[in-house]
């Protein structure tokens, strides 16, 4: 490494928003684009009608019985929404870390990074979660809609705008434990692979698995009940169609599936998420990298 490329990673463009933005909008493209399938059958494995035997069969039966394409449907509401909820959740992130570590002097800085995935998530899920309620009602076998425009006017038609948010507080329920316990153990993981502090994607694949691997399996349960109420108003059951929060939705799943149904998809969602998360950090910090230099990067690097 040359002395003009020997500066503190960690430090690379965080102070500039816009490489923030940039970075974080292509990451999360990438991320949910690559791993769409995985999510595809984590849905259909956590409804409370399907009876999957496993990951493997709800694949093979989904293939031989929908073809290829059913394990795709849906993603274009996830490219439409993900960039600008991806700039707005790593914006956020490095942003409000520079934030917390004024007054987080750890040397790990633990409670700065999980305060910084609060704010993120926040910023994520506010915008994201309408995209997402049309994205799990198109992944749905034997749904009517023809489309992501068309899902989501019949949904506004028929159930009201506010179902586009219905799972907001059940969402931001799991989701701010997950990436609170995701950037924690980012970090951690990052610093204690890295210890000089160098760009090294390796790095950032393994911390990011190793940290959607965790927060997935300690916020399934939560992720089992947003499912139920992102996809109740294509449900036959009359129970289903009407639960209309998190303890109405806990309580079908203990009553029909009991403590196990909270881990319901749970194989799918490691699946999804450890790669995902894996990719989005790895695509996140090279496109960092990358920045630098450009337009958009600061002129100079902060030094330590």
């Amino acid at each position: 490494m040359t002395d003009s490329e020997e500066f503190d990673y960690e430090s690379l463009p965080t102070n500039s928003v816009a490489v923030n933005m940039a970075a974080g909008a292509l990451a999360g493209i990438t991320e949910h684009v690559v791993t769409y399938p995985f999510d595809s059958i984590k849905t259909r494995m956590q409804l409370m009608n399907s009876f999957y035997s496993g990951f493997g069969q709800a694949i093979s039966k989904t293939y031989s019985q929908e073809g290829a394409m059913a394990l795709w449907r849906g993603v274009n509401s996830v490219v439409i929404g993900s960039g600008p909820a991806h700039a707005l959740f790593f914006a956020g992130y490095e942003q409000s870390k520079i934030l917390f570590k004024q007054w987080d002097k750890s040397e790990d800085s633990h409670l700065a990074h999980a305060m910084a995935g609060v704010v993120a998530t926040t910023l994520h899920d506010s915008f994201n979660t309408p995209f997402d309620v049309i994205k799990q009602r198109l992944q749905v076998a034997g749904h009517s809609y023809s489309g992501i425009m068309d899902c989501a006017v019949k949904i506004a038609k028929s159930e009201g705008f506010g179902s586009f948010y219905v799972s907001l507080p059940t969402t931001m329920m799991m989701s701010i434990p997950f990436q609170s316990v995701q950037f924690t153990t980012y970090e951690y993981c990052r610093k204690r692979l890295n210890p000089k502090n160098e760009y090294n994607p390796m790095t950032h694949i393994v911390s990011g698995g190793l940290a959607g691997g965790l927060a997935s399996l300690l916020t399934n349960p939560l992720d089992v009940a947003k499912t139920l109420l992102q996809t109740r108003g294509i449900s036959q059951d009359a129970v289903l169609r009407n639960v209309s929060g998190l303890g109405q939705a806990c309580k079908i799943i203990y009553k029909r599936h009991g403590i196990f149904g909270f881990m319901r998809g749970v194989q799918a969602r490691l699946l999804s998420n450890m790669p995902s998360t894996a990719v989005a950090w790895t695509t996140y910090e090279f496109l960092k990298v990358a920045f630098i230099g450009s337009s958009m990067a600061p002129a100079t690097i902060p030094s330590n």
